[in-house]
């Protein structure tokens, strides 16, 4: 018995009238029926997680640009790519890197690839409060979403990292979103619970002892080669084969991509890096734990 039918049966033992009772019963013997609400309940998920992700991007209320992006008002190009980054909504990464990550998250979840979902360098928080929202719509209880950050901005390039030289993220002030303003997303959206977990602090500091054993989802958010390695180094390890490693800015900065070209060349990893638009990219983990 599916989980939809398991779920369906247990709310209806536990909290439905006797008469309805009846009928969840009679449907159970008709197969087609069966299929009809799964078939509804598959509209209602798409249905919910396609709000989302028009909320957590700053479609739905066509929420204007920070002034920091130079572009004049509200523009569905720019945010459908994530060229631009919202006033207030969570997330910057746009339409189409909030879909990959959306759509893998379900992909490893009907796939059965164990482990958690998590993101290094979150900002407002969007792209793990999509992660949350799809537990919720799969209704999956046994799966966590960890959020690691600084909650401070990035810091300042360290001394000997080459490829950081001259960067200069740490002096955007719009870059720095404290915890508790993170945290106050999720509630909004009613999915700040037990299964999101917030690390905050340096990734260097921080990821040695991520609270994980296994993910299903790395998404790397951090820019920098420093951040993007220790990503890395400290945690593809437990992606479980068949997870997805997401870049969110690959094909944007030099800095990012020469950390995972390294690192992928150093464990001898050739899984194709698929491209999600003109910024992120993604593969997927074969074989063991490299």
């Amino acid at each position: 018995m599916n989980r939809l039918v398991a779920t369906l049966v247990a709310a209806s033992r536990a909290a439905l009238p006797a008469t309805f009772m009846a009928r969840i019963n009679a449907l159970l013997q008709d197969r087609s029926a069966i299929e009809q609400l799964e078939a509804e309940a598959a509209h209602m998920r798409a249905a919910y997680l396609d709000l989302m992700r028009d909320s957590l991007i700053g479609r739905l209320n066509e929420d204007p640009p920070l002034p920091a992006c130079k572009v004049d008002g509200y523009q569905d190009e720019f945010r459908e790519n994530g060229w631009d980054w919202p006033s207030r909504a969570p997330s910057m990464i746009g339409a189409k890197r909030m879909d990959n990550v959306r759509s893998e998250c379900e992909r490893v979840i009907k796939a059965d690839v164990p482990g958690d979902f998590m993101e290094t360098g979150v900002w407002r928080g969007g792209a793990c409060i999509m992660m949350r929202a799809v537990l919720k719509a799969y209704q999956i209880g046994d799966r966590r979403v960890i959020a690691a950050d600084s909650f401070a901005g990035l810091p300042p390039p360290s001394a000997g990292v080459a490829a950081d030289a001259g960067a200069d993220f740490h002096t955007n002030k719009d870059f720095a979103v404290p915890l508790e303003q993170v945290k106050a997303a999720f509630a909004r959206y009613g999915l700040l619970d037990e299964q999101v977990v917030f690390i905050e602090g340096l990734f260097k500091d921080t990821l040695p002892t991520a609270p994980t054993e296994a993910l299903a989802l790395l998404r790397l958010d951090g820019d920098m080669y420093e951040s993007t390695m220790d990503g890395l180094v400290n945690l593809y390890h437990k992606l479980s084969a068949g997870g997805t490693l997401i870049a969110d800015d690959y094909y944007l900065f030099e800095c990012q991509r020469k950390a995972v070209d390294e690192f992928r060349a150093s464990r001898g990893i050739a899984d194709p890096i698929i491209q999600i638009d003109d910024f992120g990219g993604y593969w997927v983990k074969s074989g063991g734990r490299a």
